[in-house]
């Protein structure tokens, strides 16, 4: 094979030697990955050791020489962090947020962009330049700030809530902005007013279409694939509905993490949604980390020390007016201060969609090639900056609060917490679902048959198509919080594993096993379940009288509850 065809191949193994080696230093020293791959870019790419390849030649083996190399991939990574977004909401959610969204985020929109642009303006750019540029550099980056709320699991806090409404709208804002660039950079006539309305009509279009679809196929699909057992043809379903939200979305000029977000959302509402989650956890990480080593194969130390004093002062400055902005307008929409401060720090940087604007401005001569690649770098130096600045501002945030007040925000806010796990939903799950209603006992249902959980889900039930052997399963499904996992699955060994899986990642939770017989009742004992009962209808009875006792259930009310469910049964 010749060497040309092999360059990508070198570089996607360069990658994942450094994905080997930064990431686990990172964690060992306590430091955000995000970071890690921002210096791995830094250090590997064309302004680190790549620029010596022409006098070393092995150097060239060991770095990445262009940055286009990993971009696709890069972009990539993108979507599947939006994807995911989406399934961690829902409709009903992301319309309860509508005042932030609209309210908070295009509030941070407006003012900042027009901040930024009489700053701009006032440092000599003409005023097509000075618009672009305070348009486009007030976005922040959606990939780093919910990566690194992920990472710390702060997703559903306040602080995750507010953050991720302005990254929504400011991702909404990406048709007008490139609408306006287009209509600065135009040399011929026409009526913009029209094509605005023309390019929003296209974009509700594609939207409404994207949900209109989603809503009346997406289930009926997964459910067909479900049925076939196949988890490859599972992942090109899940890879369709991304890929293809997103090209969507494309077409009609929007951004394409518009339509990643979108997908999440409506498999969000299926059953379908925790083993989606656990499928593309270990990729949607790896393609995240090539993105962030783009970001850091954009920096060039030279650069930054052929200005050493005006590239840092714009880089801080331009944090520093995007907090100055974001601060009162959280405190005007109601945020608690020490939200509103992290807040703005947080969301200080310039994002992704930067390099995008910038370099059309520059080929439409909006924009001069000087400043374009000067503001290129100034975001890319903010972007770098986030870990730092996101630590400062959960310091800041510790200092405004009192310690009760900032453990609690930084507590998930677990909708299924205290709840019991049913893993396998046939008939002994469903008699212990019936048991757990009637005594008020949140819970929530896996199982892998499609076809039951299609018609639980359309009788109201809360129950899943997931593997509760999968140790991601388990964590989405809330284990963390759960009071109690009760294993009923028919396949003894598929419940051994799902016991072990749970052991393994939650000492602590209390498990309730369906067992073969008193041998392998003892079995499972010995491997950490709290209890494990025989099979038969009775076996079913115990399980449930064994689950109400974990939960705290008093001896009288259980037995009253067994009572009626085993008249049911006579």
């Amino acid at each position: 094979m010749a060497l040309q065809e092999t360059a990508h191949l070198r570089e996607v193994v360069v990658f994942l030697a450094a994905a080997g080696t930064m990431v686990p230093l990172m964690r060992r020293l306590r430091v955000s990955p995000v970071l890690g791959w921002l210096a791995a870019g830094l250090v590997l790419g064309p302004h680190g050791v790549a620029r010596f390849a022409g006098d070393m030649p092995v150097l060239g083996l060991v770095s990445i020489a262009e940055w286009s190399a990993i971009e696709p991939l890069a972009e990539i990574g993108v979507l599947f962090l939006l994807f995911s977004i989406g399934l961690e909401l829902s409709f009903i959610r992301l319309w309860a947020m509508r005042r932030l969204v609209f309210g908070l985020g295009g509030a941070q929109v407006l003012v900042s962009g027009g901040v930024i642009a009489a700053i701009a303006w006032g440092f000599g750019n003409g005023p097509a330049a000075a618009i672009v540029l305070g348009a486009c550099l007030a976005l922040s980056s959606t990939a780093i700030v919910m990566q690194m709320l992920i990472e710390q699991r702060r997703i559903a806090t306040e602080l995750g809530r507010s953050t991720f409404a302005v990254l929504l709208m400011q991702d909404l804002a990406v048709v007008p902005i490139l609408f306006l660039v287009g209509v600065l950079g135009a040399r011929s006539g026409g009526n913009p007013f029209m094509s605005l309305l023309a390019s929003l009509a296209a974009g509700a279009a594609v939207v409404a279409a994207i949900w209109l679809g989603g809503r009346l196929l997406l289930g009926k699909l997964f459910r067909a694939v479900g049925g076939a057992r196949s988890p490859e043809l599972f992942m090109a379903v899940m890879l369709l509905a991304v890929l293809g939200a997103a090209w969507a979305t494309a077409a009609a000029g929007l951004s394409t993490a518009l339509g990643a977000f979108l997908a999440g959302l409506l498999i969000a509402e299926t059953e379908f949604r925790h083993q989606v989650e656990a499928d593309l956890e270990p990729f949607k990480g790896l393609l995240l980390g090539m993105f962030f080593m783009s970001v850091g194969m954009t920096i060039d130390p030279g650069a930054v020390l052929a200005a050493p004093v005006l590239l840092p002062a714009a880089t801080v400055g331009l944090i520093a007016v995007k907090a100055a902005v974001m601060f009162p307008t959280c405190l005007a929409f109601g945020l608690p201060r020490a939200i509103a401060a992290e807040a703005s720090l947080l969301l200080g940087q310039g994002g992704e969609f930067a390099f995008i604007v910038i370099a059309l401005a520059q080929r439409l001569g909006l924009v001069p090639e000087e400043t374009a690649q000067f503001m290129l770098l100034v975001a890319s130096l903010t972007m770098a900056a986030t870990p730092l600045m996101a630590a400062l501002g959960r310091r800041l945030a510790a200092s405004m609060s009192s310690p009760g007040a900032v453990a609690a925000a930084a507590e998930p806010d677990e909708d299924l917490a205290g709840h019991v796990i049913i893993a396998g939903y046939g008939r002994v799950g469903e008699m212990l679902g019936r048991v757990l209603d009637e005594e008020g006992a949140p819970w929530i249902a896996l199982d892998l048959d499609v076809d039951a959980v299609a018609r639980h889900r359309a009788e109201g039930r809360a129950v899943f198509y997931a593997d509760a052997a999968r140790a991601e399963v388990l964590r989405r499904a809330g284990a963390g919080g759960a009071r109690a996992l009760v294993l009923t699955m028919d396949s003894h060994a598929a419940v051994q594993r799902a016991l072990s899986t749970a052991k393994q990642g939650w000492p602590g939770l209390a498990v309730i096993a369906r067992a073969r017989d008193p041998a392998h009742a003892a079995r499972l004992t010995e491997l950490g379940a709290e209890r494990a009962v025989p099979e038969t209808v009775e076996a079913a009875l115990a399980l449930a009288g064994s689950t109400l006792a974990t939960l705290g259930m008093p001896d009288e009310a259980t037995a009253e509850a067994l009572a009626r469910e085993r008249a049911r049964q006579a």
